[in-house]
């Protein structure tokens, strides 16, 4: 599979231990504030991933991220080329 991505140009960086508990932490901030539980984990997965691990998220945020994760530099489609 590594190889697969390697040939497609594209870079597996696994999560830390400290994305994955910010991740929780934030997520279980979100409930207790009345979020709805649905599959948005996967969100705060890559939300922590990105502050924790990178310098900015690509996405088409729907506004929880930005709430969550303040300090992460969010890039909407309109500011990619």
């Amino acid at each position: 599979m590594l190889e697969d991505l390697e040939r497609l140009a594209i870079g597996y960086d696994p999560f830390l231990p400290a994305s994955a508990w910010r991740a929780g932490q934030v997520f279980k901030a979100y409930r207790m504030q009345g979020g709805p539980r649905m599959s948005l984990i996967p969100d705060f997965l890559i939300a922590a991933h990105a502050l924790e691990q990178t310098d900015r998220l690509a996405t088409t945020d729907r506004g929880y991220l930005r709430r969550y994760f303040p300090s992460l530099k969010i890039v909407g489609p309109d500011r990619i080329p």
